[in-house]
């Protein structure tokens, strides 16, 4: 069952009205009905976890997830765009702090721009959480710093090259060679993601 249809029918099964659960949740009743028609596919972050109270449900099962992804009580910081220079955790790098999936060994957490990795089925707007490492293993998805730019990308290394492979095919492969790998660190390998579709 999509998420549009479990919002109509858990709403339908509590008996409440489309009026009622869009005020609580402080939306028009337009939003709503967009939401149970599916017109909306991205739910914002701050609509979920509000929605399943409301619908007596967990967030995980209003997702459509197996309950070992409900998020922990445990937050990382949710890190923008990175400041020229500064580490990954300054605090001008860090957007916002996120509850963790529960068993998601992750230190911090990169909000996806662009659809270069839908492959990975990671689109434009999740929320990846990262293990930071300054290595990853062959074919590891992984955030790379290119610059003072995060990017998240497959990691393919060979003896005097590193190729960061995109998950779309309308994307060119970025290859790193000698003195270009100077431009390039690791700065962890994604260990889970959050669609919100």
């Amino acid at each position: 069952m999509n998420i549009n249809e479990k919002i109509k029918q858990r709403r339908n099964q509590l008996g409440l009205s489309v009026e009622e659960v869009a005020e609580s949740l402080n939306i028009s009743r337009a939003t709503l009905y967009r939401y149970e028609s599916g017109q909306i596919e991205k739910m914002p972050v701050t609509v979920i976890e509000p929605l399943a109270d409301i619908l007596d449900i967990s967030p995980s099962e209003l997702l459509g997830w197996d309950e070992s992804c409900e998020v922990s009580g445990r937050r990382i910081p949710l890190v923008g765009t990175i400041a020229c220079g500064s580490p990954i955790m300054a605090e001008e790098n860090i957007e916002d702090f996120i509850a963790a999936p529960l068993g998601c060994d992750a230190d911090f957490a990169l909000r996806c721009k662009g659809d270069s990795m839908i492959r990975a089925r990671i689109c434009d707007g999740d929320i990846v959480f990262i293990h930071a490492q300054s290595d990853c293993g062959n074919g590891e998805i992984a955030a790379v710093l290119i610059g003072d730019e995060a990017t998240l990308k497959r990691v393919y290394k060979q003896q005097d090259s590193i190729t960061l492979m995109p998950e779309n095919s309308e994307y060119a492969p970025l290859v790193f060679r000698r003195d270009e790998l100077n431009e390039i660190r690791i700065l962890g390998k994604a260990v889970g993601f959050i669609s919100y579709l």
